[in-house]
């Protein structure tokens, strides 16, 4: 007897309306209707214009900030498992909080276990996500995780850049796995920014391990915030004798003066994907789109298939 797969619906939050958008279209489908009205006190209060119920409902929403952003994907499962939906997954290309992945200091929260607890209870069955923080965030959840790599978009990207000297790097010693990732698929020397913070977003100091004169640096980072440690990085490298230097960032997070620290930065280019809007554009930030990834891994949960597949990178 053949699968039998269920009705498709997809609706998109407010703060990732192009992207939603984007997915649709290469999946082959509208977004579904929703209306998100707002009391005089800003309090949020989704609502599906048409039916879900017996839908496998995908619930596409990062939550970057502001807060908003969260909290209407929390009202938006809400509002579908009370709609009677099949299956409801909450699609989050940008999963915010994941940087308060664990203690670091006393009497702090785990803000990524507290998300991934509200997600759970709020009704979701499934959550599809993109390059997390930290891979063991995963574990932080009680129902299945979808951890989406932008790798597969951004390794093809730079092998056309054709960059005669490649070497990767990483940013910080956190991110030395990562940078090691990449540089496999282009048998690269690594080398490292080690980096001593004074508090968050702001940097004490900063010295390379490993040469870099001659060489054509890419960085690598999952999250560009400030654009703090990038630029100083950056400036860092090419102080050391580099040809050039760029940055691939999954989450153009982007906050305070980061355009204005990217324009002014050593950074031929920073290179990211659409898992959160600019808030304005610029000649240095080229945005790779993640629809065509996101739409492919829909199909394949709604038909039950593997998505290990999405994992290769050509």
């Amino acid at each position: 007897m053949p699968l039998q797969f269920n009705p498709v619906k997809l609706f998109s939050g407010s703060g990732s309306t192009e992207l939603s958008q984007k997915i649709a279209q290469s999946y082959g489908k509208n977004l579904g209707e929703m209306t998100v009205s707002r009391f005089s006190d800003g309090e949020i209060q989704p609502f599906y214009n048409e039916s879900v119920r017996g839908c496998d409902v995908f619930l596409i929403q990062s939550t970057n900030q502001p807060m908003d952003n969260l909290f209407e994907l929390l009202l938006m499962i809400d509002a579908a498992k009370r709609a009677s939906a099949h299956y409801i997954i909450a699609v989050v290309p940008y999963f915010g909080f994941a940087r308060q992945d664990r203690k670091d200091k006393p009497r702090v929260a785990i803000g990524a276990k507290m998300i991934a607890n509200l997600i759970t209870a709020a009704g979701a069955h499934r959550i599809m996500t993109m390059d997390l923080h930290a891979a063991q965030i995963q574990g932080f959840f009680d129902i299945p995780v979808d951890h989406l790599d932008a790798s597969v978009i951004f390794v093809p990207h730079i092998k056309s850049l054709n960059l005669p000297n490649l070497t990767i790097a990483s940013p910080d010693m956190g991110g030395s796995y990562r940078a090691r990732t990449f540089a496999k698929y282009f048998n690269a020397e690594v080398v490292i920014c080690d980096k001593q913070r004074k508090r968050a977003n702001e940097i004490e100091s900063m010295s390379i391990i490993g040469d870099v004169e001659g060489q054509d640096i890419v960085l690598i980072d999952d999250i560009c915030d400030t654009a703090g440690t990038l630029s100083k990085a950056a400036s860092l490298i090419m102080e050391n004798g580099a040809t050039s230097v760029r940055a691939v960032c999954t989450h153009p997070v982007l906050s305070g003066k980061a355009y204005d620290t990217i324009e002014n930065s050593a950074l031929t280019e920073l290179i990211v994907t659409d898992t959160i809007p600019l808030r304005q554009q610029s000649e240095k930030i080229k945005v790779l789109s993640t629809a065509d990834l996101f739409a492919n891994a829909i199909k394949n949960v709604n038909e039950h298939g593997s998505i290990s597949n999405l994992f290769k990178v050509d």
